[in-house]
């Protein structure tokens, strides 16, 4: 079953008015339905179709309601990651929504254009953008080596935040890759969860002692620092009359909310870092930022990303598959067997990783207690309770009770290794579990905010954490993904480890006194963390 609408109906509302459209050309020489940039999308929709197509919420949230629980999940999972795929590739055009006025008649830009404040421009789009639009398809960033990885240096992202119109304060972004952020996410939601229940126990602790606590912040082995609680003066003790002194808190919000997305650690969840990159780079503007049937970019469409369309994305990025190793690739006969040389290098370079602190910030392995991701997440902090535009997400048809969930150690349908039958042998994609049912995450990062030095502050400090605080970069996949940091200055490795300083300068340090093979050993190790896709099998 297919539970999509297609944009394709648009251009009937163009087509019914085919009479009065050519004679409003012939007669007045005029744009019939030119939007804000001069495009006639009476003319566009008579000649051409959308590209994309509406996914249905009500729609999702009734396969997962009716029939058999398991199999009813498992329907609603499998049809939301195949509409997300679709939507992910999709070079969408005009009648879709895509672009927005930058000026002298074009619909992208990869220059922030705050100069721009003419009716319709681009400085005053609701919501205001900070960057773009500057693609017409996810997939036209997020494409090296695979579809869903990283972007070139050619892909930076140039953002003016401020809206200042002054390159001075423009700062650029590096494309990340986005295999197993669902794993991301579901980690963070568990430190979150952890954090946050030792807040409780704290103030728990001070009520019934009349004494300030300090608690150490600490979840799955990384340290968040410490918390201190006191208890009023006067007045009955609880949540909302205790102080709470949150300055030995470090890499984490005051909330104590762990968001693991964007270079700054500012967003907490998949759904929210999604639909910002669809207003700002595609300038598809999603309903659930803008509203129903409000046209914020003045491009002459309406509802350009239904609810639906970002359920079905974020089902889709949630369930990518993990990066691996060339090492576990040529185990499995996916790749030429390495050399000696090269795996004992790999090996050697693993131990210089941890000896000289790298594992620190860039914990090898972090685990997942219930490795099931839920959209909407379960997590009252990983999901929204009202949608930017004023929506009710519950009304909307995306409630916690009725979600998409996948099982993230079996469910991702990349990657999976079949015999000569056909039967799954072995999932690449997925997590691999211990003994007692865990997920292991070898993302090489702890979703930690530090403070990386002098040499990579910038010239803003766009959300308030600090010009030179960025979140931990996890290490998967980073053999795939050249260039390097968060504005892609790195062109090797090398450079990468360099450029490093602040909280990691021992480390930087380090490095640099390592005799010249053994420093190749590390970047052996490094490279040979990579993202893989199994080329799908023409049917």
């Amino acid at each position: 079953m297919k539970i999509i609408h297609s944009f394709r109906s648009i251009p009937w509302r163009f087509r019914l008015g085919l009479c009065l459209a050519l004679s409003a050309t012939i007669l007045f020489g005029s744009g019939f339905w030119a939007w804000a940039n001069g495009t006639d999308l009476g003319t566009v929709g008579i000649l051409n179709e959308p590209e994309g197509e509406h996914v249905d919420q009500d729609e999702l949230r009734e396969l997962v309601a009716n029939g058999e629980l398991r199999e009813a999940f498992e329907e609603a999972f499998e049809e939301a990651f195949e509409l997300g795929d679709e939507l992910f590739a999709t070079t969408f055009n005009a009648l879709d929504g895509v672009g927005a006025n930058v000026g002298q008649g074009q619909h992208f830009t990869r220059v922030p254009r705050a100069d721009l404040n003419g009716p319709g421009e681009w400085a005053n789009h609701i919501p205001p953008r900070a960057t773009g639009p500057n693609a017409d398809t996810c997939s036209a960033c997020h494409n090296q080596p695979f579809e869903d990885g990283a972007g070139s240096a050619a892909l930076n992202v140039h953002r003016d935040p401020l809206h200042s119109g002054d390159m001075d304060s423009f700062i650029q972004r590096n494309t990340p890759h986005l295999f197993a952020i669902g794993a991301v996410q579901r980690l963070s939601e568990e430190m979150t969860e952890e954090l946050q229940s030792i807040f409780d126990g704290a103030r728990d602790a001070t009520c019934r002692e009349g004494q300030p606590i300090s608690q150490p912040l600490s979840t799955k082995g990384v340290d968040f620092g410490t918390i201190t609680v006191t208890p009023p003066k006067t007045g009955p003790c609880t949540a909302d009359t205790v102080g709470v002194t949150t300055s030995g808190v470090n890499g984490v919000d005051a909330d104590l909310i762990v968001r693991p997305f964007q270079w700054k650690g500012s967003k907490a969840f998949i759904r929210q870092f999604n639909r910002d990159a669809s207003h700002d780079e595609l300038g598809m503007q999603p309903m659930e930022i803008v509203g129903d049937g409000v046209d914020g970019d003045f491009d002459g469409i309406v509802d350009e990303l239904t609810i639906g369309d970002q359920t079905a994305l974020a089902v889709y990025l949630a369930a990518q598959p993990r990066p691996t190793t060339m090492t576990e690739l040529a185990s499995l006969g996916l790749v030429d067997p390495l050399p000696d040389e090269k795996v004992q290098a790999i090996a050697g370079g693993d131990k210089v990783f941890r000896a000289a602190g790298c594992a620190v910030c860039h914990t090898p392995e972090l685990k997942i207690d219930k490795p099931t991701f839920s959209e909407p997440s379960q997590s009252e902090h990983y999901r929204d309770t009202v949608f930017p535009a004023g929506q009710d997400p519950v009304v909307s048809g995306v409630a916690p009770d009725n979600p998409i969930t996948l099982d993230l150690t079996r469910d991702q349908p990349d990657n999976q290794i079949e015999n000569k039958k056909g039967k799954v042998i072995f999932r690449l994609g997925s997590l691999q579990k211990d003994q007692e049912g865990r997920a292991l995450v070898q993302l090489f990062g702890d979703l930690k905010r530090h403070d990386l030095g002098p040499e990579l502050a910038e010239t803003i400090d766009e959300v308030g954490t600090g010009a030179s605080v960025f979140l931990t970069e996890n290490l998967w996949g980073v053999g795939s993904t050249a260039p390097y940091l968060h504005d892609g200055r790195a062109t090797t490795l090398t450079e990468a480890i360099l450029a490093h300083g602040g909280e990691a300068e021992a480390s930087r340090s380090a490095f640099l006194v390592l005799p010249p093979d053994v420093q190749e050993d590390l970047i052996a190790f490094l490279n040979n963390l990579v993202l893989f896709k199994m080329e799908e099998e023409d049917e």
